[in-house]
């Protein structure tokens, strides 16, 4: 394109969306939470610096509860307090059961939602594969054994744990939905490949969970596409859509024998309701559940990185965020460590059915949802029509968020709120005032899932290990961009074997 036209092209749109927003300013409705003045053309874009649930929480700090913002063209409201979010999720549960740019609350997504919760991450069926979350929290206490192991005497080594999680959390998801680990030296699928596809493309997903469409906000840029997102959008989508429909082809073969993962288990339903349980409507199913695989990417910029927040990256960032404060606050670890040495004892290693006789590793967990939520700003909500929260007037299509970060450091709601104090858990309902995973019809279906996953991984590194911090200093707690809100400074720490390590795991 010629400069001339290509600089002519980008005056025009920008005069006509300064016309657009002069005339939306004057239609703009009245009685609006409060909220800082939007510029023309970005809104109030200008003011959201990483990590953004800082920067919203800071305006929230002046402006009140209920916040007004502007992204670009979108009007963004900021709900920060439980009666606020009660009213949100209680009367106005419906209005607000969209997402931005997302599937729809309606049948289609009622009947999803069914599928998931009683065909896909029912009780039952999260049993039938804790052998599997076993062998894969087996394999990375043996890779971190293998890491720190000592001679007599020995000081301890340092291990870093951010790949390892990952690694593990990957391997188990995987193999729940097809039978298959693709990470790791002992990778058992067959064709290098498809692991190194695999491979390949989570790592050219996660790269565009991180990036900014500016078209998101400000429509006009669409037309430009400046930074190639919606070309590399369209073409990892198509290789993520034939990676899925290999895998169930494969499956469909009978390759697997009578294997029961969730591919299986789906295409078994399909045989009495083929209408339903398409090829389409399984991948679809897979990606709810499994949302790196999930490549409906238009989410409103800032909320992109939303596609981590079930499966694999949350539980791997929440084990990180755990040990974190655990080697801050060795004194804790030590009760922990007792807790498990007491109920389980030191000749045999913890189960997944153990972790209701360890209420303190329970409370420790709680503790750190609380500080460092998964989702400092839950998944973005949208009205389908107009409706009122804190006597304020929310317009259809706003783009509604809850600021649990915020909420869960509210003096109000907690005595010395930025201490890690596990005991606080002891108090009957405590744990009821927390909102790490939502609330009402549009709350991650995979709780259970990750409840089971962090209190098993972290029982059994407390209870193979001996951890210390690698300096006197305590550890850097701040956190990173983005909206699963990771460590800004991976966790790596000094870590010793105990002997329950070489004694029962061989």
């Amino acid at each position: 394109m010629a400069p001339f036209l290509y600089y002519s092209l980008l005056f025009l749109a920008f005069t006509l969306t300064i016309k657009i927003l002069l005339q939306a300013q004057s239609r703009r409705p009245k009685n609006l939470p409060p909220g800082p003045p939007p510029f023309p053309l970005i809104g109030n874009l200008h003011r959201l610096k990483p990590p953004i649930h800082r920067s919203i929480s800071a305006l929230c700090r002046t402006y009140g509860d209920i916040v007004s913002l502007w992204f670009g063209s979108r009007l963004v409201v900021v709900v920060s307090s439980p009666s606020l979010v009660q009213e949100c999720f209680g009367r106005n549960d419906v209005v607000l059961a969209n997402r931005p740019r997302s599937a729809s609350y309606g049948d289609h997504w009622r009947n999803l939602r069914r599928i998931t919760t009683i065909d896909v991450l029912s009780t039952h069926r999260l049993n039938s594969f804790v052998g599997i979350r076993r062998d894969e929290a087996r394999r990375l206490v043996a890779r971190l054994g293998q890491d720190a192991t000592c001679r007599e005497g020995e000081a301890l080594k340092k291990v870093a744990l951010r790949p390892r999680l990952t690694e593990m959390t990957f391997n188990a998801m995987m193999r729940m939905i097809s039978g298959k680990r693709y990470y790791g030296d002992d990778c058992d699928v067959t064709d290098a490949e498809e692991a190194k596809q695999f491979r390949e493309i989570i790592s050219e997903m996660l790269s565009l969970l991180g990036a900014n469409n500016k078209g998101d906000f400000l429509p006009l840029l669409r037309l430009f596409d400046f930074d190639d997102l919606e070309k590399r959008l369209k073409r990892i989508a198509k290789r993520a859509d034939a990676f899925l429909q290999s895998l169930i082809e494969e499956h469909r073969s009978g390759k697997h024998g009578n294997a029961d993962t969730m591919i299986d288990h789906l295409l078994k339903l399909g045989e009495s309701q083929p209408e339903y349980y398409s090829d389409h409507m399984i991948k679809g199913l897979i990606q709810s559940v499994f949302p790196e695989l999930s490549f409906g990417l238009h989410y409103e910029c800032a909320f992109r990185q939303a596609m981590l927040l079930a499966g694999t990256d949350t539980s791997a960032v929440t084990i990180e965020w755990v040990m974190s404060e655990l080697l801050n606050n060795p004194e804790v670890l030590k009760k922990a460590k007792d807790e498990i040495d007491t109920q389980i004892g030191k000749d045999r290693l913890v189960e997944e059915q153990d972790l209701s006789k360890l209420p303190y590793l329970q409370n420790i967990i709680s503790e750190t949802l609380r500080l460092h939520p998964p989702a400092p700003l839950l998944l973005p909500h949208e009205s389908s029509e107009d409706c009122t929260i804190g006597g304020y007037h929310i317009p259809r299509n706003t783009i509604v968020l809850t600021n649990a970060w915020l909420i869960h450091s509210d003096p109000k709601l907690w005595s010395d709120p930025m201490s890690f104090m596990p005991e606080r858990f002891e108090k009957e309902g405590e744990v009821n005032k927390l909102i790490t995973f939502g609330l009402g019809r549009r709350a991650c279906p995979g709780l259970g899932l990750a409840q089971r996953t962090v209190g098993f991984t972290m029982a059994l590194l407390i209870q193979c290990f001996e951890w210390e911090r690698e300096s006197e200093e305590k550890l850097d707690m701040m956190e990173d961009k983005g909206i699963t809100m990771p460590k800004l400074i991976p966790l790596q720490a000094m870590a010793k074997s105990r002997p329950i390590v070489n004694d029962v795991m061989k």
